[in-house]
């Protein structure tokens, strides 16, 4: 069979199709009249009014985004010193006031010896004696013994620009502390204090951004845990599953992580806690027709105010 004259420039393998809407709408989704518009303006020259007035209005944004960037520049340098001094001013009052805390907590102890002096002169011998055993226990005394020191500290890594505060995972939280001190607890320890601070029955270990706190008040790294307890602490700590995870954070996020033995350790004791007391309430004689619900009320513990441990030392 001959081609047609029609089908001599083709290709032979070419396939051709019927026009159909399907197809052309695949081949052409845009509508003709979108592209002549877009070709009758681009050949369309712009009228005299625009080109003279085109320069003056981009001059004039210019000029305008000139002036905001200025003025924003001068804002800006203006306020640094009001800000530098702000921000000293901040930084001076903490220290006093670390300075005011520090003098009134050494002039707390030694009212705290006085008033220990004066009570085991009243009390028995016994008497005393038993009642410096309470204190020693329940963290209310100052204890010496020998024991272990666990260390802590941050990674030497980057710190933050803003901040100044370490990147990323290889920084001691808080939980850490709380495993630390957990497991020196399960591992015989008598007497704990962290950086200082005594734990007690009631002590938190918390964080507020990105300090930490032991009973409210702040500590920073390297952070010491010092226990006094027998001599096979340090074994069953060692062998502990906190210290396994401490040791595998300190190799893989550089964070320091060490145990040493230490020899006549002086932990101080913790501050005197608030007492608080039930009282019963006054009830409201009952009423012959509700005598059932107002003899019900009845005071009970629940009106103490005493803390309980919430995640903090023991």
């Amino acid at each position: 069979m001959s081609a047609s004259p029609g089908d001599r420039g083709r290709d032979p393998s070419a396939r051709v199709y019927a026009p159909d809407f399907l197809t052309e709408l695949f081949r052409e989704p845009l509508d003709p009249g979108y592209a002549d518009a877009a070709a009758r303006r681009q050949e369309a020259s712009p009228s005299r009014w625009r080109r003279l007035l085109a320069r003056p209005v981009s001059l004039v944004v210019l000029v305008v985004i000139g002036f905001l960037f200025a003025v924003a520049y001068r804002e800006t340098v203006a306020e640094e010193p009001s800000r530098a001094k702000a921000r000293a001013g901040l930084i001076a009052a903490i220290k006093q006031r670390e300075a005011e805390t520090d003098r009134l907590t050494e002039r707390a102890d030694q009212l705290r010896e006085e008033v220990g002096r004066q009570r085991d002169a009243a009390l028995s011998g016994s008497q005393a004696s038993r009642l410096r055993k309470l204190e020693a226990g329940t963290g209310l005394g100052r204890v010496r013994g020998d024991g272990v020191v666990v260390r802590l500290a941050d990674a030497a890594g980057d710190k933050d620009a803003v901040t100044g505060a370490g990147v990323g995972p290889s920084r001691v939280l808080y939980s850490d502390l709380q495993k630390v001190a957990n497991a020196l607890w399960a591992a015989g320890a008598e007497a704990i204090a962290i950086n200082g601070q005594r734990l007690t029955a009631t002590t938190t270990i918390r964080s507020a951004g990105e300090a930490i706190l032991v009973d409210y008040r702040p500590v920073t790294g390297p952070y010491e845990v010092a226990a006094i307890g027998p001599g096979s602490m340090r074994d069953r700590f060692e062998d502990s599953p906190a210290a396994d995870l401490m040791r595998s954070v300190g190799r893989s996020n550089g964070l320091s992580f060490g145990v040493k033995d230490a020899e006549d350790l002086t932990l101080p004791a913790a501050p005197q806690p608030r007492l608080r007391y039930a009282e019963p309430s006054v009830s409201p004689s009952p009423s012959p027709s509700g005598s059932g619900a107002a003899g019900s009320k009845s005071p009970g513990p629940s009106g103490s105010g005493s803390s309980s441990p919430s995640g903090g030392g023991r």
